[in-house]
């Protein structure tokens, strides 16, 4: 009898390897099993795949009829996997993730082409290490294939574990298990509010956290890193959290708002410096001084337990890691 999901992993790896094929598994069943993971729905699986939901149900039945145990179970939201579900949603991750490497490698045996790299970035570090990082590889390997998603950790992490990303530069959230990744601290994100030029807040020499309730605020998705950092700037002062609050990733957006109403927002620093005073509409943004500082946990490269990196992949991170040294 199976005690644990330690157990059930190993019987999972052990049947993929000597039984599941061979009883009739197959890709779809597991690109299946991704997508329950990663949607907790079966009707928004099989949407994902472009099937109907009656034949999702079905390649479900399918799969614990080969598998022998339950994959997944109802919740109040949904569905769940089951702790056999997940050891094969995790195994599964690892088969997708090699035909994507295999595919890149005969692609770049193919084209003579230097490589791909897919990396994720928190908005700092992406501006001040990876973008130097990114134009001394294209100037090296001017063949090299660079794709880049700048968004917040909670987001980042979970790609890399899909394995959309060969690494990420960010943070590891906490409702995640650390043992998923491989971390390496690499600096601190400083943090800064802004405003549009002529906000009522600037005429002051600085802000106080009793100052800004009463303004609107565009924050980050509720749960992410940087939004919890200032909620607890605000619990720390004791004051109330805004009333109006405008939720969204992106920092276009973020600058819009911000640029044509008395709204609040928390950026990067080296966000704000990049775009205050610089001359352009955006440029209309300005940097408003506090009393108070926002900290946020150190960033650093995040790569996934047990995946090894490619060539191209490796070179992009240890060029990172250099400059956040230098």
């Amino acid at each position: 009898m199976l005690d644990g999901r330690q157990n059930a992993a190993g019987l999972t790896g052990e049947l993929l390897e000597t039984g599941l094929f061979r009883s009739g598994l197959k890709i779809n069943h597991l690109r299946l099993i991704l997508a329950i993971d990663d949607h907790r729905r079966i009707s928004a699986a099989a949407d994902s795949l472009g099937i109907s939901q009656p034949a999702a149900s079905r390649m479900l039945a399918e799969i614990e009829a080969i598998v022998k145990a339950p994959i997944c179970e109802r919740v109040a939201r949904g569905v769940e996997l089951t702790r056999y579900g997940e050891a094969l949603a995790r195994r599964a991750r690892t088969i997708f993730l090699e035909l994507r490497e295999a595919a890149r490698e005969i692609n770049e045996l193919k084209t003579g082409s230097g490589g791909s790299v897919s990396l994720g970035s928190v908005t700092g570090p992406g501006l001040n290490l990876a973008v130097p990082a990114i134009r001394q590889v294209s100037t090296a390997y001017p063949g090299i294939e660079i794709n880049v998603q700048i968004d917040n950790s909670n987001v980042l992490t979970r790609e890399l574990l899909a394995a959309r990303h060969d690494f990420i530069v960010g943070r590891i959230p906490d409702d995640l298990n650390p043992r998923l990744f491989n971390l390496v601290e690499i600096g601190f994100e400083e943090v800064c509010l802004i405003v549009r030029e002529g906000h009522p807040l600037l005429d002051k020499a600085s802000a106080g956290a009793h100052d800004l309730p009463g303004y609107d605020w565009v924050f980050q998705p509720p749960g992410t890193l940087l939004r919890r950092a200032v909620e607890d700037s605000f619990a720390s002062a004791g004051v109330r959290l805004p009333a109006t609050v405008i939720n969204t990733s992106s920092t276009i957006l973020t600058l819009s708002i911000v640029r044509n109403t008395n709204a609040i927002a928390p950026v990067a620093l080296d966000v704000a410096r990049l775009v205050a005073g610089n001359g352009t509409e955006a440029g209309e943004i300005r940097i408003l001084p506090t009393e108070f500082a926002i900290r946020i946990k150190p960033y650093g490269l995040i790569t996934a337990e047990g995946r090894a990196l490619p060539p191209s992949a490796k070179l992009l991170y240890d060029l990172i890691l250099k400059q956040s040294r230098a």
